[in-house]
């Protein structure tokens, strides 16, 4: 049997600098885009001990996801404590990994709500763009 199913990958898409204050509340709610904000910058801080600041890039995503990505030319370690992760990846893929913890801690928080459910949808959108990832091994190493 031949499977007929066309495949699509999802693709991202860099925010423009002129539309990023619309990023935070689309990808995290009104509610809690500065949340949102905060948690993707401190577990990049708890995961990457080099990490001490940046630019961050903001992305959409096909799907109707999102992500942000430090601006940060060089390759990244990160360290995960909880599943004995230890690996070093681009600064893409390490944002990819930093704004997946910070999707599911806001869902875990909203859980119950429509706000939750949506927010596990972004993480879901984000998690499908990074199965097709060059570095798919590491971002989901990092996440299990």
């Amino acid at each position: 049997m031949t499977d007929t199913t066309d495949y699509t990958p999802v693709t991202a898409s860099l925010v423009p600098q002129g539309r990023r204050m619309t990023f935070y509340p689309a990808a995290f709610g009104k509610a809690r885009m500065t949340r949102g904000e905060a948690l993707v910058l401190g577990y990049m801080g708890k995961l990457c001990q080099d990490y001490k600041g940046a630019f961050w890039h903001f992305y959409t995503l096909s799907n109707g996801g999102y992500y942000m990505a430090p601006a940060i030319d060089a390759d990244m370690h990160l360290e995960v404590a909880g599943n004995w992760f230890s690996g070093s990846m681009s600064a893409d893929a390490a944002g990819i990994v930093a704004t997946l913890f910070a999707f599911g801690h806001l869902a875990a928080e909203a859980q119950g709500t429509a706000e939750g459910d949506a927010l596990i949808d972004r993480y879901h959108f984000l998690r499908e763009y990074a199965l097709d990832h060059a570095e798919a091994a590491a971002i989901l190493g990092a996440i299990d």
